[in-house]
């Protein structure tokens, strides 16, 4: 199942936090991110009551920018962040968004071939962005205005 979070969350906002500690390195990272950022969306994909994967995207006006993807290792290959990708391009198509991007490294190759499942393709190269690894914009075009 996936739901929506908001800031009034705070039990599952902990567990999502302590779950993914290697992306959200600081305590109330997601709640002072949905203070003091209008457009942060979150979305968490719960099986059984626990949390195993999440997306975080920016909601801004016309187009989506994706933040973090993310699903547990032990829960990949399950179809789960092709389900919130399926997820965030229905939103996307409900509010009739221009486009949705997202960067990626250039040797997350797990990631590029999700992306590109879904219709995305490399609209620009990052030299050295991640560290020393290029990385990649990635588009997928939604509904022309």
């Amino acid at each position: 199942m996936i739901i929506e979070i908001t800031k009034h969350d705070t039990e599952l906002i902990k567990e999502l936090e302590n779950k993914f500690s290697t992306i959200f390195s600081s305590s109330n990272k997601i709640i002072d991110d949905m203070k003091n950022n209008i457009f942060s969306k979150y979305f968490i994909y719960l099986q059984e009551s626990n949390i195993i994967g999440f997306i975080n995207y920016y909601d801004i006006y016309d187009r989506f920018e994706i933040a973090n993807i993310f699903v547990l290792e032990e829960y990949r290959n399950n179809k789960v962040a092709s389900k919130l990708m399926e997820h965030i391009i229905a939103l996307g198509e409900i509010k009739k968004i221009t486009n949705i991007t997202l960067e990626v490294k250039k040797d997350n190759i797990y990631a590029i071939k999700l992306y590109k499942k879904y219709n995305f393709e490399t609209i620009a190269l990052r030299k050295r962005y991640y560290n020393g690894i290029d990385g990649l914009l990635m588009e997928r075009k939604m509904v022309q205005k």
